[in-house]
């Protein structure tokens, strides 16, 4: 299964906020207060219920984490996770272009000859 598919299923809203928060054991309103604070962007159904995807259920996890373990206060968690987003934006940029650079590389200079090994005298 290739990645793409991984994560866009992982991005499918599957929960409502109910069923999130005791996956989570937090109150809803703790779900709520992290979408007001901008931590959070759960999708919306057509009627306005908001759905929670599996990502968005680790990222409720890391936010528990910086708060809980490491006594980050919410506007510390708001400026670490937009560094990890563009930290893992930026990783997936090196990695296209290393692949565009491979291609290159394929494309322009000679398939390497095999080693032929020392020869006698």
């Amino acid at each position: 299964m290739d990645r793409e598919r991984v994560r866009a299923r992982g991005a499918e809203p599957l929960y409502v906020i109910s069923v999130a928060a005791r996956m989570l054991d937090l109150h809803a309103q703790t779900l709520r207060s992290y979408e007001r604070e901008g931590l959070l962007q759960p999708a919306r159904s057509r009627g306005g219920v908001r759905m929670y995807s599996d990502d968005d259920i680790d990222r409720v996890r890391r936010i528990r984490t910086l708060v809980d373990e490491l006594g980050c206060n919410l506007a510390g968690v708001d400026v670490i996770l937009n560094l990890m987003d563009r930290i893992q934006g930026l990783q997936q940029k090196i990695a296209r272009l290393e692949d565009e650079l491979q291609r290159e590389r394929d494309r322009h200079l000679p398939a390497p000859r095999p080693f032929e090994g020392p020869t006698e005298r």
